[in-house]
């Protein structure tokens, strides 16, 4: 099981914290950093120093480090229009010798919407489609020929389509609780699907609906990666479980119920109950990016033993 580092900035981080964690997710062995997409601290938590872009983010730690993987979960699509976006992804695969993956969701928290003036349309499932045809179709076209779109909601005419990205093809996530769009949509554009926070239940039950709509697309349903994304708080003893979890602001036996809590073996046992069910990568939501601690004691006795 590939384990990833996955941050939300929007709690409280600036780019230097940010440098940090990925150095540390690289050199302790992990095989991806990615970040959330937000502008607005969520919470009682204050958000400062205040937000950082996701993508300018990743295009700082493309060029900083060297083997990881890195991403957003999830790029939200109201904040770029898809032409811009796919030039965006493109060039940070770019900086970063081919080592980008771009998660895309449609955009949900209105709050932060208003707070930066950013507009928040009703209907934002169809604008994500759209979306997923524009980029991937762009990425796709051949050099020298061109790509056009009419849609409901956007139109590209005769776009010359570059740049094109370092690899033949940016992974793409696509993730959610929905019971039919969701899946259908994964089925189509995917090459990851993601749930978060789930449960071990809910996400079993949402993996089939994913690969029951890939195989009624006539794809293969181990054509693609399936995952989980869960907050993670791991101690060597109950006091530091108790300390880490008293840091974000979380109550133990919650974390243990919904999230990778207590010492490492509770977490292993934990994420092999994700991997019976088809899960083949975790995503570790760390919330306390000053605890490098953490993430060397993760290395050092869960991640060592899931090799």
């Amino acid at each position: 099981m590939d384990l990833r580092i996955f941050t939300e900035p929007q709690q409280g981080a600036d780019y230097d914290t940010l440098l940090a964690v990925a150095r540390a997710t690289e050199e302790l062995g992990f095989d991806a950093f990615f970040r959330s997409d937000h502008y607005l601290a969520m919470g009682s938590g204050d958000g400062l120093p205040g937000p950082t872009d996701a993508w300018i983010t990743l295009a700082g730690l493309a060029r900083e480090t060297k083997r990881i993987r890195l991403g957003t979960l999830m790029t939200a699509g109201t904040f770029r229009l898809p032409g811009v976006l796919a030039i965006q992804v493109a060039q940070v695969d770019r900086m970063s010798g081919g080592r980008v993956e771009l998660g895309l969701g449609a955009g949900w928290f209105e709050e932060e919407h208003r707070a930066y003036g950013i507009p928040f349309p009703k209907e934002r499932f169809g604008r994500l489609e759209e979306q997923l045809a524009i980029i991937t179709g762009l990425w796709e076209t051949e050099v020298g020929k061109t790509f056009s779109h009419s849609g409901e909601y956007y139109r590209l005419t005769d776009s010359p389509a570059l740049p094109k990205p370092a690899q033949a093809r940016v992974p793409v996530l696509i993730g959610g609780h929905g019971a039919s769009r969701t899946p259908r949509l994964a089925a189509r554009y995917a090459d990851e699907f993601n749930i978060p926070f789930a449960s071990v239940e809910d996400s079993e039950r949402q993996f089939g609906r994913v690969r029951a709509a890939a195989e009624a697309a006539g794809r293969p349903a181990d054509d693609l990666v399936y995952s989980n994304a869960l907050v993670v708080c791991v101690g060597k003893d109950d006091a530091e479980v108790a300390r880490r979890a008293a840091a974000i602001g979380r109550d133990v036996d919650e974390l243990k119920a919904n999230g990778l809590a207590g010492s490492p073996a509770e977490v292993v046992d934990k994420l092999g109950q994700y991997a019976a069910i088809g899960s083949s990568r975790v995503y570790l939501q760390v919330l306390d990016l000053e605890d490098l601690d953490h993430l060397e004691l993760i290395s050092a006795q869960v991640q060592s033993q899931l090799a």
